[in-house]
């Protein structure tokens, strides 16, 4: 009993202890008021932005040919090697001649006899006509014979023309590259035997690679946006697939006059100087058309967040609480968002500490 009343008394002391300390202001941590969350805050306002649309585009040659047999035959010879670049008018391919060579004397032939019979069609037709002057033959004698000399002159234009066509096809048996550029991989090998026709007739591609073609689309009213900018030719850049910037600044060489139905996208088109081969054709890129600057305001791209009502940022209230505002968010500016609306010059925005804000929580501003 006596242990029992020793405790009870060092109870009793402890709580008077506790009171005490309440009457004089020290109230545990325990029980107070929640501490303000440190956040670090940007105070926004207008600046200068690009006024920039972003597009995935595709590469292509400036100029794409296919370059195909003209004429039947086997291939002797394939004088390049693929993925090189050659002049134009280099040879690429040689088929075999003999075919053609000869096929070119029996028409060289051929018009020498047509000659032969035009020059004594003539012969008889003057010799004719003076008789018929002299009324030694009748007048049916002499026009035969001078329509027998028209006959013969066309048969000559004839065997000409043929050999014209035999020495074009013998020349079609080099097959040159019509255009300077890259060449593509070889689609017949030596020995293959072609035609002008079917799938044979390819033998490989060509590619002009600078400049280099950058194909991509704009919706709609990003397009009405770029028209309605009364600025310079916008200028177009590249951020190549490993996220590195192209060096080369692009301009706009094409754009639709017309929107695709199903995608509600306007074609377009940029040309972008390649000089060292460093884009390829057919590769994907990000394309970005800067046309001049606006003001607005802009917030780091870490303080954006999403919901199921769409993007929103946290700002510092008047009464020092955390609150979300919904904004409408435009293009990226290298790391930042530029805001279209839902903030007005002086707002502070929070940029770190989000995941853990609550609407209406206390926050000290870094």
């Amino acid at each position: 009993m006596r242990y029992l009343a020793i405790a009870i008394c060092v109870l009793l002391a402890a709580c008077t202890e506790g009171d005490a300390k309440q009457k004089d202001g020290k109230a545990p941590a325990a029980g107070g008021a929640t501490a303000a969350l440190p956040v670090s805050v940007i105070q926004v306002a207008p600046r200068d932005v690009p006024v920039a649309f972003d597009a995935v585009g595709r590469t292509e040659g400036s100029r794409e040919v296919q370059v195909r047999a003209r004429v039947a035959g086997i291939i002797e010879k394939q004088l390049y090697t693929e993925g090189d670049s050659v002049k134009a008018g280099a040879t690429l391919f040689q088929i075999e001649r003999a075919p053609f060579e000869i096929d070119l004397q029996q028409q060289r032939a051929a018009l020498a006899q047509e000659r032969a019979r035009y020059a004594l069609a003539k012969q008889d037709a003057e010799r004719l006509k003076g008789l018929a002057d002299r009324r030694a033959i009748s007048q049916r004698e002499a026009d035969q014979a001078a329509s027998a000399l028209q006959q013969s002159a066309a048969a000559v234009q004839l065997a000409q023309a043929r050999v014209r066509q035999s020495e074009l096809n013998l020349s079609y048996t080099t097959v040159e590259a019509p255009i300077e550029g890259i060449t593509g991989r070889a689609m017949q090998s030596i020995g293959s035997l072609v035609a002008p026709s079917g799938d044979s007739a390819l033998l490989t591609t060509l590619s002009r690679t600078d400049p280099i073609w950058v194909r991509f689309a704009l919706s709609e009213a990003e397009f009405a946006r770029l028209r309605a900018r009364e600025t310079a030719a916008p200028e177009v850049k590249l951020e190549m697939a490993d996220g590195s910037a192209y060096s080369e600044t692009g301009k706009l060489n094409f754009a639709s006059s017309t929107v695709d139905a199903n995608l509600g996208t306007v074609q377009m088109r940029a040309e972008f100087p390649n000089a060292n081969l460093k884009v390829l054709p057919g590769q994907y890129v990000r394309v970005q058309v800067i046309a001049g600057a606006q003001q607005a305001i802009v917030v780091p791209q870490s303080a954006v967040q999403q919901n199921e009502s769409g993007r929103f940022v946290w700002i510092v209230s008047d009464e020092g609480k955390a609150a979300i505002r919904n904004i409408r968010a435009g293009n990226w500016v290298g790391k930042d968002w530029v805001v279209l609306e839902g903030l007005k010059p002086g707002d502070k925005v929070i940029t770190d500490n989000l995941v853990r804000l609550r609407p209406g929580s206390a926050v000290a501003a870094k």
